[in-house]
């Protein structure tokens, strides 16, 4: 069952890349889809029963999957870590180039208010398989801003690549690792102690809770 199922829904995925430039990312692409492959409407609805929001997904998964391949080849031990998030970020870039006509309809499709939670989770998993690739055993809070790093980086580029081209986005790549690379080595530095941040935040929240006044406790009129 499970076997039929893949192979289903990637069948699937091939008709809606196909359908999608002119249908746009819709419940009706996603029925349509079915059809062309010789799906009845209760199949179809077992395989993608969220429609566009499962297809997206899985073209998205698709995308991820070609990106490590393109990245098989290369041994990210032998790179420095701004050249292993340069390798992972053009990779998942041109990883979409092939399906860019659906991707188009998909991401817009993804940046609707209604769709922001899933196009979240979606660049997190992406975030996260490109740093596990990139060699990263990270488990403190590190593991999650690396990944929330990242996947503003990889989102952006995206946009970048449909808009402008992909030069222009490894452009934009380049400027937001040199934007990462630089808070690094000041909070290396101790440009930023969590510490003492979150001690000013409270001390902060307090001042607003119970306001201090210079000559004592308000008078209270007695």
């Amino acid at each position: 069952m499970n076997d039929w199922a893949d192979t289903a829904e990637q069948q699937l995925l091939d008709q809606a890349l196909k359908l999608a430039p002119a249908e746009g990312w819709t419940e009706r692409m996603g029925r349509l889809a079915g059809k062309a492959c010789g799906f009845s409407a209760g199949e179809t609805e077992l395989l993608i029963p969220h429609g566009p929001a499962d297809l997206a997904a899985l073209l998205w998964r698709r995308h991820d999957r070609r990106a490590l391949e393109i990245l098989a080849d290369v041994d990210p031990g032998a790179l420095k870590i701004r050249e292993r998030i340069r390798a992972a970020c053009e990779a998942r870039i041109d990883a979409c180039a092939q399906d860019e006509a659906a991707a188009r309809r998909c991401a817009g499709w993804l940046s609707l208010p209604q769709n922001l939670p899933l196009a979240g989770r979606l660049a997190w998993e992406s975030a996260d398989g490109l740093w596990r690739w990139a060699g990263d055993v990270a488990t403190d809070e590190n593991h999650y801003s690396k990944r929330a790093l990242l996947a503003g980086i990889l989102t952006g580029a995206g946009a970048v690549r449909m808009t402008s081209g992909r030069g222009a986005a490894m452009r934009f790549v380049d400027r937001r690792i040199a934007d990462v690379m630089a808070f690094e080595k000041w909070k290396a530095t101790g440009g930023f102690r969590p510490g003492d941040w979150l001690a000013g935040l409270a001390k902060k929240a307090g001042e607003a809770r119970y306001p201090t006044h210079p000559t004592g406790p308000p008078d209270s009129g007695a």
